[in-house]
């Protein structure tokens, strides 16, 4: 890219920054149970302030709620948006569109919440444009870092802002016909990081065992382990030993970039255990297109060194 062209590209962001906050746009439809029951239930949350209008009385809140991390979903425009040419950041990708960056991918996202919604409220978000970085030259290609920022609002009130950052780029041509080779991994593995509050599961795979947290209250299974009993609060926990059976919930097959220590394509797994909670990790003895949605697994046990056993799924033999 020229100078000239990257000045255009500044001009158009400075422009377009220049411009203020889009027009707000209102969600199809106010804050209700049947999207938040969608939602609880792919994301394993189980707190019944969402859900349940007896809870939600007895709670802090005095009625139901919506989480707060679903702020995006109320104005997310579907399988078919109409997308507004005054939006600022619709309108920054067409500019880098013009330029040859036509491909993206997100890179970071942060989310403020100013209170909690209620059901049946209506919310509305606007955009500005925050910055426009670059070029930039990245491994994916020479490209700009476009950040905006929505803020969602129930009448005159914030209530939710998020800070959102792709980079658009222009895809790096291959230097030959043949895909480069991937280089071989080095040998020392990525190690997890360790803590009080997750040794317990760490020891246990060093014993052959795959331990889940289990709060001392109310006893509710839960994993990644954590400080506190999210259901009613309890800071002591115990453990119980799952027998390590459990069915394929959702997988990716990782190709590129490489990991130290493994060889690619790597299968990684969400497994949901017959014990009811959901696990991650690698997924080993079967091919990337034979991997299956339901697929029933057993947990494996892999050795590292004398600090540190990983565990892995494979076919479970009682399939």
């Amino acid at each position: 890219m020229t100078s000239t062209e990257a000045d255009e590209i500044r001009l158009a962001a400075k422009r377009i920054a220049g411009g203020g906050s889009s027009a707000p746009r209102p969600a199809r439809d106010p804050v209700n149970l049947p999207m938040i029951n969608n939602w609880v239930e792919a994301m394993g949350d189980a707190n019944p302030v969402y859900t349940s209008a007896e809870a939600a009385a007895e709670s802090v809140h005095g009625g139901l709620v919506a989480p707060p991390a679903m702020a995006q979903v109320w104005t997310m425009g579907g399988l078919n948006p109409q997308r507004d040419p005054d939006d600022p950041l619709y309108a920054m990708m067409g500019e880098l569109d013009e330029a040859g960056y036509t491909s993206v991918v997100a890179t970071n996202c942060d989310q403020t919440y100013h209170r909690y919604l209620k059901h049946d409220e209506q919310v509305v978000v606007t955009t500005k444009l925050d910055s426009v970085v670059g070029p930039k030259t990245t491994g994916l290609g020479e490209g700009w870092f476009v950040t905006t920022r929505n803020t969602w609002y129930v009448g005159d009130e914030p209530v939710a802002e998020m800070m959102f950052r792709v980079l658009k780029f222009a895809p790096a041509e291959a230097t030959s016909a043949e895909a480069a080779p991937e280089p071989e991994p080095p040998a020392e593995v990525i190690r997890p990081a360790i803590n009080r509050d997750t040794a317990y599961f760490w020891e246990g795979t060093a014993a052959g065992e795959l331990r889940i947290q289990r709060c001392g209250g109310c006893g509710l299974l839960r994993h990644p382990p954590g400080p506190m009993c999210p259901e009613c609060g309890a800071t002591k926990r115990t453990h119980l030993v799952s027998e390590g059976l459990g069915e394929v919930y959702s997988y990716v097959v990782h190709h590129r970039p490489a990991i130290p220590g493994k060889k690619l394509p790597l299968v990684i797994a969400l497994v949901e255990l017959d014990e009811g909670v959901r696990v991650l990790g690698e997924l080993h003895e079967v091919e990337p297109d034979e991997v299956a949605i339901g697929q029933r697994v057993q947990v494996a046990y892999q050795r590292i060194d004398d600090e540190l056993t990983l565990p892995y799924w494979t076919p479970s033999e009682d399939a």
